[in-house]
């Protein structure tokens, strides 16, 4: 990712980029892109990216990233929030289930140019 693709996300209308500081230094400790949309039936809302650096990792960094995406996306009107997750990522499951989501039965489908 160059600097200009970060540019670009932050400066988004439909996308915030939420970053977690350490106190000290201001070095990042993790991040998240919230992506936010209009369509028929309200404003939805979508968790992409989520990235805590390891040495940060069981610290809560991951914890604030998800309830801040929650309460923005609850200040925008969205009346869904989603997100996808590797199945291999238990840690990762276990942080969003005890934040409120559940699993949906679904499919995703992609299609790639």
């Amino acid at each position: 990712m160059t600097m200009e693709d970060l540019e670009q996300i932050v400066d988004s209308e439909c996308s915030d980029l939420l970053v977690v500081r350490a106190a000290s230094g201001g070095n990042i400790l993790g991040a998240l892109t919230l992506i936010h949309f209009r369509i028929p039936t309200g404003i939805r809302a979508w968790i992409e990216d989520v990235v805590v650096d390891a040495s940060a990792r069981g610290q809560g960094v991951g914890k604030a990233l998800i309830q801040a995406a929650i309460e923005k996306s609850r200040d925008l009107g969205a009346r869904t929030l989603d997100l996808t997750s590797n199945p291999d990522r238990e840690s990762a499951h276990r942080l969003y289930e005890g934040a409120g989501f559940s699993v949906r039965t679904t499919k995703v489908y992609r299609h790639i140019k």
